[in-house]
């Protein structure tokens, strides 16, 4: 057995910090109330002033305004509402046509589809080998009808940062709404709305060792949206229910604890473990571009060899990395994002994401590409297509 379980899923799950569990378990555990106007009750007051001082750090973060922010579950509703709420708030006004990439995030395909089926016109633009929106044909997409363009920041998989200075004039020139998925992002990549134009933007503590369970949407002011989860009145009438106040201390305090210096280290020991496999593991190719990426990922294609082979095998080794192969996925379709930028199902079926936080090292870095190296060899000695 392994002395120590190495996590490289980080793009998915971050643990908890420490210091930000801490904060919350004061609303948790005592000042538990909901969160109340100022004419409530005391304990219901300091919820809400909790409540707020963390919307305005988070919005800082941002360079917005705390009104511009509203706090949701997490990234998959912060999208849902961004594409469902504009689509409600303009398609009988404007238009009903919405452009999306074809790598965006599931929550984004999805909610672009089931708009399809009420009777929106979906226009999914292309992506280049890396991964990155042709802004030519976004351009050609826009039209008369269009209400909102979705392009994300940064790639899930493959951790490709798209041109959203060049994404949000094209939106700004044609009049037409454009939100991006910041989520894997946020507080790693300079994203300040005072630069860019961007009118909705999605984040989420989960990303950055805050708690599960609580993101955000940003919404410039004066952008038409409505709200499409019906309850009370709560986040200025934009989403019903009762505030995760335990959430959204967590949430700030994640925010504060990311700092320039964590982000250069992780770019660091991506850049050491990218030259590290491409050097020692032969027939393997880097997916996404090499410099405009994500400072935590890495994402290789192992020839030959199926990357749910290599994810059980590092997994008894003690390491925790994700793969874009059609077995790991409920769909059993290959990464899709990876099937869009390079066309070919084997690269995507062999593909293999580490993705970095906090809590891992250099050390992390080495031991996991002692590992692949050792783990890729064994695989192709009996894999039929290497032999060929």
């Amino acid at each position: 057995m392994f002395d120590k379980y190495i996590y490289l899923d980080n793009a998915s799950m971050t643990r908890v910090d420490d210091r930000a569990f801490e904060e919350m378990k004061k609303y948790y555990l005592d000042t538990y109330a909901i969160a109340t106007s100022d004419f409530g009750y005391s304990m219901g007051v300091e919820a809400r002033e909790a409540l707020e001082k963390s919307r305005e750090a988070i919005a800082n973060a941002l360079g917005a305004s705390p009104r511009e922010f509203i706090f949701t579950s997490g990234s998959a509703e912060s999208n849902n509402m961004a594409l469902k709420g504009v689509a409600q708030a303009l398609g009988d006004k404007k238009g009903k046509h919405i452009i999306v990439s074809k790598i965006e995030d599931f929550p984004v395909l999805n909610s672009a589809k089931t708009l399809e089926n009420q009777g929106f016109k979906v226009s999914y633009i292309d992506v280049d080998a890396n991964g990155f929106v042709d802004l030519e044909a976004l351009k050609n997409a826009i039209t008369d009808e269009t209400i909102l363009v979705s392009i994300q920041h940064a790639n899930q998989e493959i951790g490709t940062i798209q041109n959203i200075e060049a994404i949000g004039k094209i939106c700004k020139d044609n009049k037409v709404i454009f939100h991006t998925d910041a989520t894997h992002t946020f507080k790693r990549v300079p994203l300040d709305v005072n630069k860019v134009h961007v009118d909705l933007i999605s984040v989420s503590a989960h990303t950055i060792h805050g708690p599960n369970g609580i993101g955000g949407l940003y919404i410039r002011k004066g952008t038409r949206i409505k709200r499409w989860l019906d309850g009370g009145f709560q986040e200025f009438n934009l989403r019903g229910g009762p505030e995760n106040v335990p959430g959204a201390v967590g949430f700030a305090k994640a925010v504060e604890l990311v700092t320039d210096e964590e982000n250069e280290r992780l770019q660091e020991i991506r850049d050491h473990l990218i030259d590290r496999i491409l050097k020692e593991v032969p027939e393997t190719v880097l997916n996404g571009d090499r410099k405009k990426r994500t400072p935590q990922n890495v994402n290789i294609t192992f020839q030959y060899v199926e990357g749910e082979s290599i994810t059980l095998h590092l997994d008894m080794r003690g390491f925790a990395v994700s793969t874009g192969s059609s077995c790991f996925s409920r769909t059993l379709e290959a990464s899709h994002v990876i099937m869009a930028a390079s066309g070919d199902s084997e690269r995507a079926h062999g593909s293999i994401r580490f993705t970095f936080g906090r809590f891992n090292t250099m050390d992390d870095a080495d031991a996991v590409a002692d590992a692949i190296r050792n783990v890729v060899e064994n695989l192709r000695k009996i894999s039929p297509l290497y032999k060929k």
